[in-house]
């Protein structure tokens, strides 16, 4: 017993284990020399694996801000992801450890750096200078939670408001607090008995930096002198606030109230209000105060030169405005302008010409941060249109319910589906450029072209560009159009299977050379289109209705088909006539009442207008058997070579001739096996009459074996899952569970027989079991020929075993080079000749390299289940290498994939791993430890593809990609782009006298006596914690070459900001180095270290 596991487990650790069926020694042999000859060129160094981007809406956002230099957003989120949005095309994803909502952030301005304050009460200080941004410094406030953050334009020096009421003061760049602190006693002082709550804001005063302006939650207002260490003023109000904002001047400042009004305060009349606006309230008669309306969540007071302020808001609707969508308002003088929002509002900014707060501000545009979309609103123009988002954040406009990823696709591809994609875009939006406009864009290091196709939960499909790690929607197709659509719950037809989203997509099968597409959905039906570049109207649509049993049927069926034995060759079952539009009413129901012969859906009978694009070829969907639903479809292929599209569930497999619009074959899973079925089941006679509902669990299978060594996954049932299931009880979840489904299906050109001495079309089918079988295809010649003579089908007897549900198959030929299915190229389909004249014009069918094989050379299978992987030789049918991938865990999704001229297995487990595999010998090649499945949408959306990509939804918003190739990790930081970019600040406005009173250099150095040590002492200790980051001062210290020293050199790079405060005579003695020495040398050193890689990963 010891001796065989010591067996087992060498068998689970070498890389191949060569078993050869017993045919002949001659054969085996024969094997083995062919095998030498194929040169493996993969080798582990060759993999690595690293996250390259992610795109589309930042999931759960909770914080915005903006650098008004540098032009670049940053948006935080609920999970501690910080998200930042540069020029399109620039972008950038970074993730605070602590996984700690993201609560605020405050942009350094032009100076390359942010921080972030999170609701664990820590402070973050972010290097922007890199292409990968890395936290500098973080402080850990230990006895109070951080509410408010306020970091005043080039000041170095960051108020920190709390729960208690209480400010402290730190040092950005040593990331130390000042002993410095403004008690909630001493500001409210006598003014108030009760403690005034957190500090919901600060800001300090435009024209005296030594006045500082702080909101309390309960309703008071302190205008702080920083100076004395009094409160200067007290303004109290009834209602609790939500936000303040003051006018450029520093007169007069604004607060938005719990009880939907805004205050407008004269700084130097706290008695009462000069203003009290409600701007959605209705005016009552009397002169009675309006009506409460919602809170006003937040307000900015922004300024022109050339006419009225604006005041912008957030919320503040009347509670009689129930169901009303959310709002943001613009008031502009006398004119007041509610613009409606699609979700709600998390935060809003308003971005204007100047970064200084005490000139006029020039508002040109507002950046409004929804709950699943970010809105931009030009205000300069009339009416406040949007811009035109360059981002691709639309990801999840209907939640994305399969994915597909393709790498190397023809180079005409892109600009083709861009051209149609180009007419369904919106009018009406504003004229202006993109104002976020920062960054640099990254070097593009890749050739080739990628696409990426969504399907999504409302039928909708979407073609993105994806090439060098850029995304860019680029055609949208609406897969539900083809349907009636229930105009309420009541009017839904009674056959539906799924509670909502009965057009959801689940599988897309897509062949890019020809450019065919074939979708299934949740409600069992199949859709084929065709590209075309013309605009056609099509007056009846074609469709078929697929009658799939799991029984077999020896009576005749409603429409008089006859299902022939299984041996048989030829068709599966008489070709179907394309069925009339309205549904076979004669057969809706059997004699006993049951629904019987219905699709789920109903096709539209008038005619149909479709654009450029991608159109309809042909519907196909399953029908209601005896009052027993359709069950959903789990494995689809197209074969544009062929004419022919396949599909299979767990009932059987249904394959069709897409050309002749007919169903050549309609099989149970048993009966593709005919007299060869492993598990020697009886397949059941039909009942003559049902059984009630409630009778389900009689039907199971009794002769059914499951083998015992098949570890229980979902596999089968991974797609369905975001699902509901069939509302019918008369099929139980039992019975489901012991049938077997269709898991692969792959058209080749290959041996189907061992007796084979040439490769011919035939289709690979695999089973849920575990088994492949083999269907022969016979086809017509092409041209005429191709739409008058049947397809013949027919089973070939050949049969495969592996352990686990089948997941992919591949074929390649004797060099080890893959053999791709064989395609036709794309053209136009629509011309004005009729359909003979269109038939005669049909190029022949190009078929894959195979055919042009020697008839004595061979090929090799690869087969890909749950558990194992196996290559088999073809004609001889012998296993030649054999891999148990996983014993405790089961893949999710197996790829066949090229990479650096050669191909291998790509495999991602449940378990979390990704591992790679060398073909033929399947030696591993990488397996890492990469995420665990923590729910059933990364299973569903993962997948790989050629050179070295993958990706999968990180996020119901988001993609994440990745890549296993050692190639694209060196390269992928030259590809990266930019966030910082060398700009001038702008000019301080020009005061004249006045500068000298209120906006004078010397204020800063007054920050520096008052906050420094040598003036307010040290702070507590037990306080706050000062948590060093990967790229802080310790790696200036230690740092010779590697990782930290790049961020060593980054942390220099962003001591370069003492230049700037010199200009302002901000000269400060805390840098790491003195600002003295970097005045003189930091444009060298700029220059210097511009173009270097500071932080790599």
């Amino acid at each position: 017993m010891r001796k065989f596991n010591i067996r087992k487990v060498l068998d689970g650790l070498t890389a191949v284990s060569a078993v050869a069926s017993a045919s002949s020694a001659a054969q085996q042999q024969q094997t083995g020399n062919r095998e030498t000859e194929i040169q493996e060129t993969l080798q582990s160094e060759h993999f690595q694996l690293c996250k390259t981007v992610r795109h589309g809406f930042p999931y759960q956002p909770s914080a915005l801000a903006f650098d008004p230099v540098q032009k670049i957003l940053a948006i935080g989120t609920q999970t501690g992801a910080l998200r930042l949005f540069g020029r399109p095309g620039v972008e950038c994803y970074c993730q605070h450890d602590s996984g700690a909502a993201v609560i605020q952030l405050q942009f350094l301005i032009n100076e390359g750096a942010l921080v972030s304050a999170l609701a664990d009460d820590t402070l973050h200080l972010w290097n922007l200078r890199q292409k990968r941004p890395a936290i500098l410094h973080s402080l850990k406030f230990n006895r109070e939670r951080i509410t408010f953050c306020h970091l005043p334009f080039q000041s170095k020096w960051l108020y920190v408001g709390t729960e208690r009421g209480n400010i402290h003061i730190v040092n950005v760049e040593s990331f130390t607090l000042s002993g410095y602190v403004i008690m909630w006693n001493k500001a409210i002082e006598l003014s108030s008995k009760s403690h005034p709550g957190p500090v919901v804001h600060i800001s300090d005063n435009p024209m005296d930096e030594g006045k500082l302006l702080i909101g309390f939650e309960s309703g008071t207002v302190v205008l702080w002198d920083l100076k004395s260490k009094k409160a200067d003023y007290r303004y109290t109000h009834d209602e609790a606030i939500h936000s303040v904002a003051w006018h450029h001047e520093g007169k007069q400042f604004i607060c938005s109230h719990s009880d939907g009004t805004l205050t407008i305060w004269n700084v130097k009349s706290p008695t009462k209000p000069f203003q009290t606006i409600t701007p959605h309230g209705k005016q009552l008669k009397d002169g009675k105060k309006p009506e409460p309306c919602k809170p006003i969540l937040k307000v900015e007071y922004k300024t022109t030169r050339a006419g009225e302020p604006f005041i912008i808001l957030s919320g503040g609707l009347s509670y009689d405005t129930v169901g009303r969508r959310p709002c943001l308002t613009v008031m502009h003088g006398k004119s007041t302008a509610v613009l409606e929002m699609d979700y709600s509002i998390v935060d809003f900014l308003t971005l204007c010409e100047t970064p200084y707060p005490n000139d006029f501000q020039e508002p040109y545009a507002v950046v409004v941060l929804l709950e699943k979309d970010l809105v931009l609103i030009d205000l300069a123009q009339n009416g406040y249109p949007i811009f035109e988002n360059p981002y691709p954040l639309t990801i999840h406009e209907s939640p994305v319910t399969c994915c597909e990823y393709f790498a190397d696709c023809p180079v005409d591809l892109i600009p083709a589906l861009y051209s149609v994609g180009a007419r369904q875009k919106r009018q009406g939006y504003s004229k202006k450029e993109w104002p976020i406009s920062g960054g640099n864009w990254g070097v593009i290091t890749q050739s080739y072209s990628e696409i990426i196709i969504t399907g999504h939960a409302d039928g909708s499909i979407k073609f993105w560009d994806a090439s060098a790690i850029t995304l860019q929607v680029l055609y949208k197709l609406k897969t539900a159009k083809v349907f009636e659509k229930s105009r309420n719950k009541d009017d839904r037809p009674n056959t539906d299977i799924v509670d909502e989203d009965p057009y959801a997509i689940q599988i897309i099968s897509w062949c890019p050379e020809s450019r065919m597409l074939c979708i299934a959905g949740v409600s069992a039906h199949v859709i084929i289109y065709r590209f075309s570049k013309q605009e056609v109207t099509t007056e009846v649509i074609p469709m078929l209705e697929v009658r799939l049993l799991y029984e077999i049927n020896d009576v005749e069926t409603p429409d008089g088909e006859q299902v022939p034995p299984v041996p048989t060759p030829g068709t599966g079952s008489n070709p179907q006539s394309i069925v009339p539009q309205s549904h076979p009413s004669t057969s809706s129901s059997s004699s006993d009442g049951l629904r019987d012969n219905v699709p789920c859906l109903k096709v539209k009978n008038s005619p149909l207008k479709q654009s450029p694009g991608y159109q309809i070829e042909l519907v196909i969907q399953l029908v209601w058997v005896s009052g027993e639903p359709p069950q959903q479809i789990t494995s689809l292929a197209i074969n544009s070579a062929y004419g022919l599209v396949v599909f299979g569930n767990c009932n059987g497999i249904a394959m069709v001739d897409y050309l002749q619009k007919t169903v050549l074959l309609n099989l149970g899973t048993i009966e593709l096996y005919g007299s060869n079925d492993p598990y020697r089941r009886e397949p059941r006679s039909p009942r003559k009459t049902r059984q009630p509902s409630g009778a389900g669990l009689c039907d199971i299978n009794e002769g059914t074996v499951v083998p015992e060594d098949r570890c229980k996954s979902p596999t089968s049932d991974v797609k369905d899952n975001s699902f509901s299931r069939s509302r019918s009880s008369s099929v139980t979840s039992i019975d489901k569970e012991s049938r077997e489904a269709i898991s692969a299906l792959h058209f080749c050109e290959t041996f189907t027989r061992k007796a084979d001495t040439s490769p011919s079309p035939c289709l690979w089918v695999g089973t849920t079991l575990g088994t492949v079988l083999v269907i022969v295809l016979n086809l017509p010649p092409g041209g005429e020929q191709r739409l008058l003579q049947p397809v013949i089908v027919s089973p070939s007897g050949t049969i495969l075993r592996l352990k686990g549900a089948i997941l992919r198959m591949a074929f390649l030929d004797t060099t080890g080079s893959l053999v791709p299915p064989a395609h036709e190229t794309w053209r136009e389909h629509h011309e004005d000749k009729d359909e003979k004249e269109k038939a005669k014009k049909r190029r022949p069918v190009s078929v894959s390299p195979s055919s042009s094989q020697e008839i004595s050379e061979n090929q090799y299978q690869v087969i890909c289940s749950e558990k194992q992987a196996k290559v088999i030789s073809l004609p001889s049918q012998n296993c030649i290498y054999k891999q148990n991938i996983t014993e405790t865990s089961f893949v999710l999704r197996g790829d066949i994939v090229s990479l650096s001229n050669s191909i291998c297995l790509a495999c991602f487990c449940a378990n979390g791993h990704i591992m790679t595999f060398s073909l033929p010998s399947l030696r591993p090649l990488l397996d890492v430890y990469y995420l665990p499945l923590t729910n059933m949408r990364i299973a569903r959306t993962f997948c790989f593809t050629d050179n070295g990509q993958a990706l999968y939804l990180v996020s119901p918003t988001e993609i994440q990609r990745l890549t296993y190739s050692q190639e694209t990790c060196e390269n992928l930081q030259e590809m990266l782009g930019e966030l910082f970019t060398l700009v001038e600040t702008p000019e301080a406005p020009n005061r004249g006298f006045f500068k000298g009173l209120f906006g004078g250099g010397a204020q800063s150095l007054d920050r520096e006596e008052l906050f420094g040590e040598s003036a307010s002492g040290k702070a507590s200790r037990s306080l706050a914690q000062h948590i060093p980051g990967p790229g802080g001062i310790e790696g200036v210290k230690g740092a010779a070459s590697g990782v930290v020293g790049e961020l060593a050199r980054a942390r220099l790079a962003l001591d370069e900001r003492g230049q700037k405060l010199g200009e302002l005579e901000e000269k400060t003695a805390a840098m790491l180095y003195s600002a003295d020495s970097f005045s003189k040398h930091a444009h060298e050193m700029m220059l210097k270290y511009k173009d270097k890689k500071w932080y790599q990963f």
